[in-house]
């Protein structure tokens, strides 16, 4: 276990990432719900990541519900807010395809960095999760609501964290110059950086990680399969929620060809790039059955030739 900042939350190595059972692209039964978070547990998980987002609560009550047995002390959970959930009767019988999710569209997502919403989404997340406290909360998304977010979402949280509500607070994007201002300007403990350091984008590598480093800013890397095209032996079709371009496919198909040559598959070498970084705290991957978070955790444990890494920087596959 690793702990966030200077604070006393701790996370363990790997992370569970909770959007695929929250519906993410298609639908995941009650009962594979389940058995990916107990997986994840049997496999040593003790961060857990949701948000309101996710399946517009669905991830929330099926991660709460997986988890209720297990002794509170012993594991860590981080939601987000910035999207309230308004409850929606007149699209009720649409699916939500606006945001990703293959569930009913029985409520619409509203911006709201205010103090008031802040708080109204914190309570509506215990509720869903059935649980009393939250460890880390993180300022979702705010990339058009900067000035809302660090006027009053960010001091909002800051009360909390100074009350002992929270026990952590930080911010969670998919890009990295914005998350840069919070590390320089605010006292967070944490960012969740999606997609912006793996291995077919480092561009958060000169500036954020150093500056988490210098600040004690932790890092928990998420996306770091961009989507899908890193996660599978052969590169995926996905790359950041859309169909890869066919350069950057190209260029994952020479990265899984130079891991080969080593004895080492793309997945593994996806995470252990991005774990062996001195900035990240945690790898938080996504799961949508018990299989996935097995293979993962058997991967994130293996050992990696460091030749890998410089061969891959010798052919220009990653940035020096």
């Amino acid at each position: 276990m690793r702990r966030l900042g200077s604070t006393q939350v701790t996370v363990s190595r790997l992370g569970f990432g909770s959007s695929g059972i929250g519906n993410l692209y298609r639908a995941v039964d009650e009962e594979t719900a389940h058995r990916t978070v107990e997986a994840a547990w049997q496999a040593g998980v003790r961060y857990f990541d949701t948000a309101p987002h996710y399946g517009l609560g669905l991830a929330e009550r099926r991660l709460g519900a997986a988890l209720a047995e297990r002794p509170r002390a012993e594991y860590t959970v981080s939601t987000k807010v910035g999207r309230l959930l308004v409850s929606s009767p007149q699209t009720a019988h649409l699916r939500d395809e606006e945001g990703g999710f293959d569930v009913p569209a029985d409520h619409v997502r509203q911006w709201d960095f205010s103090a008031e919403g802040v708080r109204r989404s914190l309570e509506s997340s215990l509720d869903r999760l059935g649980l009393d406290r939250i460890d880390v909360v993180l300022l979702h998304d705010p990339d058009e609501h900067w000035r809302q977010a660090v006027e009053q979402a960010y001091p909002a949280l800051h009360d909390l964290r100074a009350q002992g509500v929270v026990g952590a607070i930080g911010v969670g994007m998919n890009q990295w110059r914005m998350l840069h201002r919070f590390v320089r300007e605010t006292d967070i403990d944490t960012v969740m950086l999606a997609g912006r350091y793996t291995l077919l984008d480092q561009s958060a590598q000169d500036h954020l990680l150093p500056a988490c480093r210098e600040r004690g800013v932790s890092v928990l890397a998420a996306g770091i399969f961009n989507s899908g095209v890193l996660a599978t032996e052969q590169p995926g079709r996905m790359y950041d929620y859309r169909p890869v371009p066919q350069p950057i496919h190209d260029r994952a198909v020479r990265i899984a060809a130079t891991c080969r040559r080593h004895g080492v598959s793309l997945p593994q070498a996806a995470m252990a790039f991005v774990a062996r970084h001195p900035a990240v705290t945690t790898v938080v991957v996504g799961a949508t059955s018990a299989e996935q978070v097995r293979r993962n955790a058997e991967l994130l444990a293996r050992p990696m030739p460091d030749a890998l890494w410089a061969d891959l920087l010798a052919e220009g596959l990653l940035s020096s």
